[in-house]
């Protein structure tokens, strides 16, 4: 029996934020406060790949805040696999936590599935 699911991801969880920095080869995120153009923001930064400026993430509340200028300054393409990273791994840590395994397939269009077999393996 299939199930589809869909999740609008919230980044919350610092742990399945490196997993997404290193799925994606990235420099690991650095907690601190940087210049976004104009304004001080404070959070757990990653930088994005040919991005001006870092996202920077709020993962008390989930909220993101980055300036890529409309895609002047980093395209939303970027963000896009970022997300996609995040939300592989923090489904790939709870489904570990709770015993069971999880099972990624690339597909042509570069989306992921994955599989989740209950308490064993997929």
């Amino acid at each position: 029996m299939s199930h589809i699911v869909e999740i609008k991801t919230e980044i919350r969880d610092p742990v399945a934020v490196r997993a997404a920095c290193r799925r994606l080869k990235l420099d690991a995120p650095v907690q601190g406060t940087t210049r976004l153009f104009s304004q001080d923001v404070t959070g757990l930064q990653v930088r994005l790949r040919d991005w001006t400026y870092p996202l920077v993430i709020q993962t008390e509340t989930g909220k993101l805040q980055y300036d890529n200028y409309n895609g002047h300054w980093g395209k939303q393409e970027r963000l896009d696999e970022f997300l996609q990273a995040y939300a592989v791994e923090k489904t790939r840590l709870e489904a570990l936590l709770r015993g069971h395994t999880c099972h990624e397939q690339q597909l042509p269009d570069g989306r992921i599935k994955l599989t989740i077999q209950l308490g064993g393996v997929a």
